[in-house]
């Protein structure tokens, strides 16, 4: 009787994670860049009652074990890394990456390590860098924050990464700057921090190092990047109030569970009056 209670609670704890992971899915509808996670189960180590029975041949048969499961525990909670939507803004300073790969953005130079996004919402500031919302430098292949010439007042990005100066006249020049994508060997082994950003952990590259590469590299596996577009949250609604619906039928299942077992131990009680 009291497994059963238990069960019931480890039920309602799950798919109450559920709930929340699903309620932040939904909340980042429209998040750039923002990638939808997944809440998984496995059961707990269930309680063996009788053992197993080998067979003897032409005296006895196999008896397979009696076990009771405990209730439910949560086994992973993933990142989904699949791509977004494209939406077009005509920004020249708005890039998407069509393909696998990253941005690689840091607060400082005194951060050994860059942050990693998708969210490719970018702006010039007041000193011709290159930053993100949050004021964070843009990288290039060389590591460096990407830092235009004053002189330059307009311009264009390539597919590689490049970004070309255009003059006044319509001639068009190679400032030598190109714009990492950084590859990933496991991109759901990397950690959220908030702010659309990702910190690299040694489960998603060998011993949590990253490599600076050009967008659109063969043997670096990395996409190239669109000017002039944003890759929107890859959450489908649909799928978001399905698992929701899942989700709070499951909780209202445990509940019972745990109000039926309260009834039978009730009836134990009563047993002494």
């Amino acid at each position: 009787m009291l497994r059963s209670m238990y069960s019931g609670v480890s039920g309602m704890r799950g798919f109450q994670t559920k709930l929340d992971v699903i309620g932040n899915n939904i909340a980042n509808v429209n998040t750039v860049g923002f990638k939808a996670g997944r809440v998984m189960f496995k059961d707990i180590l269930s309680q063996t009652v009788a053992g197993v029975t080998p067979p003897e041949e032409g005296v006895t048969g196999g008896v397979n074990p009696k076990q009771v499961g405990l209730g439910v525990a949560i086994s992973a909670i993933d990142t989904i890394h699949t791509p977004g939507s494209a939406m077009t803004t005509n920004v020249a300073t708005d890039l998407r990456i069509d393909g696998d790969g990253f941005f690689a953005v840091f607060a400082s130079e005194d951060q050994e390590v860059p942050y990693l996004t998708r969210a490719g919402n970018f702006m010039l500031d007041a000193a011709g860098q290159l930053v993100n919302a949050d004021g964070m430098f843009v990288l290039s292949v060389d590591g460096e924050p990407i830092v235009l010439d004053p002189e330059i007042t307009a311009f264009t990005i390539g597919q590689d990464g490049s970004i070309i100066s255009i003059a006044a006249d319509g001639t068009m020049e190679d400032t030598g700057i190109q714009i990492a994508v950084i590859r990933v060997a496991n991109p759901a082994g990397l950690e959220k921090i908030g702010g659309n950003l990702y910190r690299v952990t040694p489960n998603a590259n060998p011993e949590g190092e990253i490599e600076f590469t050009a967008p659109g590299d063969a043997e670096a596996g990395t996409g190239v990047i669109i000017a002039g577009q944003l890759e929107m949250s890859n959450v489908d609604l649909t799928t978001e109030f399905t698992e929701m619906i899942v989700a709070q039928r499951g909780f209202q299942a445990n509940s019972r569970i745990i109000t039926t077992s309260d009834e039978v131990l009730q009836e134990v009680v009563n047993l002494k009056r």
